[in-house]
């Protein structure tokens, strides 16, 4: 007999009725009662595992399978019951247990309460506890979510290299790649001979400047993919490998863009209440017992919106509440983001027409002359999730603004010429995945909604 999902046993109860299964999966607890043990056997599949119900006399081994561990692998054969009048709606009625795999009591997941700092140390486990088997099944649909909301708006899926010789965000915080020996100090610059791609090239931290070229050919592309940040930030917001949905489309002004975005996080929250409602049950009693409400008053109301103008005149009346004063020109902190969306609006707000000092060469100017049209998304619970821009479709301006970041023209000469060769006004954001995943499960930390973080100091498996 074919073993069975269990997530298949959960559709089809009345089907599975009085017949015989097979299921395999690891024991989340074993409780015995005399001559009947129970045992919670989770494949992975769903969230709540199958109880199989042992009764001594009826199957062999009774004793030590009473007695497992948890973490133990087993396979099981058994009928298969409906049970409406007890808490879970069906269990398995054992005939047969095989134990694949005995754990012992060194696995360190005996018990239950582990603090996430504790369960990161054991990363290659925790998937196995609740917290995460919650977190990364709402991960994968999330990410099914995400192409089905693209694909319904005529969007094409594109890859974009991971490896690039643009450092796009004008920053230094990015990771070189080289054939140079690490170890050993290099004087001299890289030529063919040498290094590999005979050139300064990083590992990506951003896809856009590729999805622009691609967009002026299809109008509406997005790229989902990992991104690369050497920053030395150890916060709660901050990883150095993480992924970004980054959609560049033609056409579209700052307006169309901030009216994408708002459509895009209704779309995935919605979506989220509807196919994840067991995880956000458990979110909402064991992490954040305000996420329901909070994630239902999203996608019932309509984001607010603010100029970065307006925002900083509503913070400088405030600055006393911040450890960081703000002020027009200032590049704003996520406590200045949170007061923002928690305490002025109290639910999401975009931000937008920022002073073009502390955006991204590649915003377009607008006519004050002192900022761009880029916008950003901020989140109760998080601060910035989604940051965006029209981009500067005029050759003249970007090849000013390349100069005055400091970048070199030649760097970028392919990306110049998408603005002589059939140019248009065009636009484009980045959501951050995982800060998105932090808003929608209430998980506080950015390590633990990605299954193996990378952070300084951090890459152990």
């Amino acid at each position: 007999m074919k073993k069975i999902d269990i997530v298949e046993l959960d559709r089809g109860m009345e089907q599975f009725a009085g017949k015989e299964v097979v299921i395999g999966g690891w024991i989340k607890s074993a409780r015995s009662f005399g001559a009947v043990a129970f045992l919670n056997v989770n494949d992975g599949t769903n969230f709540a595992g199958a109880q199989i119900v042992l009764n001594e006399g009826a199957i062999e081994g009774f004793e030590v399978l009473s007695n497992l561990n948890a973490g133990s692998a087993v396979k099981v054969w058994g009928k298969f019951s409906i049970t409406p009048e007890n808490k879970q709606p069906y269990e398995i009625i054992a005939s047969k247990v095989d134990v694949l795999s005995a754990t012992g009591q060194d696995y360190p997941l005996q018990k239950k309460g582990h603090s996430p700092e504790f369960l990161r140390e054991i990363a290659y486990l925790r998937p196995r506890t609740n917290l995460f088997n919650a977190v990364f099944r709402v991960r994968s649909e999330m990410s099914f979510a995400l192409h089905n909301f693209f694909k319904e708006n005529n969007f094409t899926y594109i890859h974009t290299p991971i490896i690039t010789g643009a450092d796009c965000e004008g920053g230094s915080d990015i990771f070189r790649v080289t054939t140079f020996d690490p170890y050993v100090e290099q004087k001299t610059l890289p030529t063919p001979d040498k290094d590999f791609f005979g050139k300064k090239v990083f590992l990506t931290p951003t896809g856009q400047l590729e999805a622009e070229a691609v967009a002026l050919a299809f109008s509406k592309v997005y790229t989902f993919g990992p991104t690369f940040r050497s920053e030395k930030s150890n916060t709660t917001r901050h990883a150095s490998e993480f992924w970004m949905i980054e959609p560049e489309m033609a056409f579209y002004d700052l307006q169309d863009n901030i009216e994408l975005i708002e459509a895009m996080v209704k779309y995935l929250i919605n979506h989220l209440l509807t196919h994840c409602k067991t995880e956000v049950e458990f979110f909402n009693k064991f992490v954040d017992t305000n996420l329901l409400n909070r994630l239902t008053a999203v996608v019932e109301s309509d984001f607010a919106k603010v100029t970065y103008t307006e925002a900083v005149e509503i913070l400088e009346k405030n600055n006393d509440k911040f450890q960081f004063k703000a002020y027009w020109g200032c590049d704003l902190q996520t406590e200045h983001e949170r007061y923002l969306s928690e305490e002025v609006y109290k639910k999401p707000v975009f931000v937008y027409n920022y002073p073009k000092e502390i955006k991204a060469f590649y915003m377009r100017l607008n006519d004050d002359n002192k900022t761009v049209a880029a916008t950003d998304l901020l989140v109760p619970g998080v601060g910035e999730m989604v940051g965006g821009s029209q981009r500067e479709d005029r050759e003249d301006m970007l090849i000013a603004k390349i100069k005055e970041a400091g970048l070199e023209q030649e760097d970028y000469w392919w990306y110049i010429n998408l603005r002589k060769f059939g140019g248009v006004y065009h636009s484009g954001f980045g959501l951050g995945f995982e800060r998105f995943l932090m808003y929608a499960t209430g998980v506080s930390n950015i390590r633990d909604v990605i299954l193996f973080p990378r952070t300084p100091g951090n890459c152990n498996f």
